[in-house]
């Protein structure tokens, strides 16, 4: 089979690769579409290689069963769906309590293993996976559009719940940075909430996008975006300041806009450091009663729940597609800011 496979440091190749064999808790996935996502490109600039054989990457995947494990039960070639990214134990306490993006297996760093990121991923022809990961879905729904659900729409799906407390109807939520996750988080909040949306972004077809997503209002992001932001919500911050970039200055920004008692949560991984500290609240500070949460990934059954919105039209992925041999170009593109939701590679 034929897959994009990370060969060295910044070292992408589409290579023939033996189809991988089942174990007999698995599932053979005859890919659909695999969407690309920032921390394929993070892994794809890392200095140093990851694994010591070719890596094939890609952990957004939607396909067909092509073939089952030996021990599998419930599940039959020709079934449509996709893949929950956090391959956890399924048994530890975590996992019982359905926080499987946090399983106690995965150590401290909290994140069980995930396909293209350890285990081969989907920008392949055929993947293998656990049967625990399939998760199915509804028939109108064309892969290259339901691939990205498998983050896209899950990880600000799982933010979003972890702030809901605050956002009541009236409340002001912000969205930083309209690119694969934030297009889809404006569609979540303006679903399961009646919060005000306000979508951030220094593009101004991204603001566009957001628009469409159906944004309350939209603001370019430069020095004068606190301000702003501050202007529009009677000096007293935002509910809720979802940061799907994480540098530095969305960060800052976060932090010096969320209103006392509100809830920033961190879901882009630039490595921004946002400056919070122990004194009096006050000023450009984080205000009093604020959390921050660095929220990753999301449970199974917030996946479950986004692909049910997305066969009900609520909610919908815009897409870029390529075919694999042109997957350098759609990584080349994403990386300037140049892709428009999100890049889908269909084998």
């Amino acid at each position: 089979m034929r897959a994009i496979q990370l060969t060295a440091p910044g070292t992408l190749e589409l290579r023939s690769v033996p189809v991988p064999e089942l174990g007999p808790d698995d599932l053979l996935l005859r890919v659909g579409a695999a969407g690309i996502c920032h921390s394929d490109s993070f892994v794809l600039g890392l200095p140093f290689p990851i694994s010591e054989q070719p890596l094939t990457l890609g952990h957004e995947i939607a396909g067909t069963i092509e073939a089952v494990g030996s021990a599998v039960a419930g599940r039959g070639v020709g079934e449509r769906g996709i893949v929950y990214l956090c391959w956890s134990c399924g048994e530890c306490r975590e996992c019982a309590r359905g926080n499987e993006n946090v399983c106690l297996a995965a150590g401290r760093t909290a994140m069980p293993p995930c396909p293209g990121l350890g285990p081969d991923g989907g920008m392949a022809e055929y993947v293998r996976i656990p049967m625990r990961s399939f998760v199915p879905i509804a028939d109108e729904l064309d892969f290259a559009h339901a691939a990205p659900l498998a983050d896209a729409a899950l990880t600000p799906m799982h933010a979003i719940r972890g702030a809901m407390d605050q956002l009541w109807p009236g409340a002001t939520a912000v969205a930083i940075g309209i690119g694969g996750l934030g297009h889809v988080a404006v569609q979540l909040l303006k679903t399961l909430t009646e919060a005000t949306v306000i979508a951030v972004d220094v593009d101004a077809d991204k603001l566009a996008l957001a628009t469409e997503c159906g944004a309350d209002i939209v603001l370019k992001a430069d020095e004068n975006t606190a301000a702003a932001l501050l202007d529009l919500t009677g000096g007293r911050g935002a509910q809720a300041v979802f940061d799907f970039v994480g540098s530095d200055s969305t960060a800052t920004l976060a932090v010096h806009t969320v209103a006392p008692n509100g809830a920033y949560r961190m879901v882009g991984l630039a490595g921004g450091v946002p400056g919070i500290d122990s004194g009096p609240a006050g000023g450009p500070g984080l205000p009093w009663g604020a959390t921050v949460r660095k929220s990753y990934g999301g449970t199974r059954a917030d996946l479950v729940d986004v692909v049910a919105l997305a066969a009900a039209g609520k909610v919908r992925a815009t897409v870029e597609q390529f075919d694999l041999v042109d997957a350098r170009t759609a990584f080349d593109r994403l990386d300037t800011g140049a892709i428009r939701g999100r890049a889908v590679l269909i084998p």
